[in-house]
């Protein structure tokens, strides 16, 4: 990701941050995650899903939780050891209360923020690709101000299923109009490289408050399967309907 990046095309120019690689020739629009991407949000998740779980006596191990950062909460909720028998649906609505009350404490991430700017400029549609509900991400790309930003957002519920497949890619650059390899993807969370991969897109994740190629960060490897990998899409389908899927 060395190449050199496109002109900007806006009048007022703003050059890339140095924690932003260039973008490659080749590249025509670019889709990114929204949790723990564009947007500082892993600890208020963790802190939501802790509050929600915490009347039932159950408590959310930091280093557990931040391996699984990327999955949906049902998913989460399955791998978690002593939920089983727990109510997930209220865990998820009580989880959901408490971000969407917490939502003007987002903060952008900065070398994200000023890779979609580069793009824009270069005149590259983007799109966002959550596994979160559309009833979270929405608002939060409206607290961060950039709801002109984006040529489409796909969330959890607008596919059969949730990362690591690939649907979430391979929907937002069918809406893009552009072919996935030609669509550079940019998610912080090792299921959501595996979902970009598996779409076909090219990749960069997080590394330190820097954005880097994913195979530098993750190797080529897939991640470690998890409950949600070994979900098919028929079985998944009716999830799509739930405004809670994905993150708490």
């Amino acid at each position: 990701m060395n190449e050199a990046v496109r002109p900007s095309t806006s009048s007022g120019p703003a050059a890339p941050c140095s924690c932003v690689p260039a973008i490659p020739a080749g590249v025509d629009a670019v889709v990114f995650d929204f949790d723990g991407t564009l947007a500082d949000t892993t600890s208020l998740h963790e802190q939501a899903l802790r509050a929600a779980l915490e009347p039932y006596g159950l408590g959310l191990d930091p280093d557990w939780y931040r391996r699984h950062v990327g999955l949906s909460i049902h998913d989460l909720l399955t791998a978690l050891s002593g939920s089983a028998q727990l109510p997930h649906q209220d865990i998820v609505q009580d989880s959901r209360a408490h971000l969407l009350a917490e939502l003007h404490r987002i903060t952008p991430i900065p070398c994200v923020g000023s890779l979609l700017r580069t793009a824009r400029q270069a005149g590259l549609p983007c799109a966002v690709a959550s596994g979160a509900s559309r009833l979270l991400v929405h608002p939060g790309i409206d607290e961060l101000g950039l709801r002109h930003e984006f040529t489409a957002v796909v969330a959890r519920e607008d596919v059969p299923r949730g990362k690591p497949a690939p649907d979430l890619y391979l929907a937002a650059v069918r809406r893009l109009g552009v072919p996935p390899e030609r669509c550079l993807a940019v998610d912080d969370a090792r299921d959501g490289v595996a979902s970009a991969r598996a779409a076909g897109l090219p990749v960069l994740t997080l590394a330190d408050g820097h954005l880097t190629d994913a195979a530098e960060a993750f190797g080529r490897a897939e991640p470690i399967t998890t409950a949600a990998d070994d979900v098919s899409p028929d079985r998944a389908a009716p999830r799509s309907a739930d405004p809670t899927d994905r993150q708490p």
